[in-house]
């Protein structure tokens, strides 16, 4: 029988307790898209949104770039299911073809830590 605190299975708890980021996986999704005024319109939303996902740590890194109309955005989550969701809730969806690429490995120096100096 396992052991329960507050009515709830310990490993249960301390997945609680830890956050929904124990299970989460790293997802890399390449958008292609083509700029046009009605998508322009919609930037500012988007935008908002995008910030949301950032500050509630689903979204570790998100790049644009104009110059080939591509977005990549790296996602921790618990599968490609989740991460098409958070994708179809963006008011740019529309505009978007994309793809989804599980991560095996993410290394640079934002996941380190930062480097002593004494003075």
């Amino acid at each position: 029988m396992s052991k329960k605190i507050c009515g709830m299975n310990i490993a249960d708890r301390n997945l609680l307790i830890s956050g929904r980021r124990a299970t989460m996986r790293k997802f890399q999704v390449t958008i292609q898209f083509e700029m046009n005024d009605e998508f322009a319109a919609l930037v500012p939303p988007h935008r908002i949104y995008i910030n949301r996902l950032i500050e509630q740590g689903i979204i570790d890194h998100y790049v644009v770039t104009m110059e080939t109309q591509r977005v990549w955005i790296t996602f921790s989550a618990e599968d490609k299911k989740d991460v098409e969701r958070y994708l179809a809730k963006s008011p740019l969806f529309k505009y978007w073809t994309y793809e989804i690429d599980e991560l095996f490995m993410v290394d640079g120096l934002h996941y380190r830590l930062p480097v002593v100096q004494l003075n």
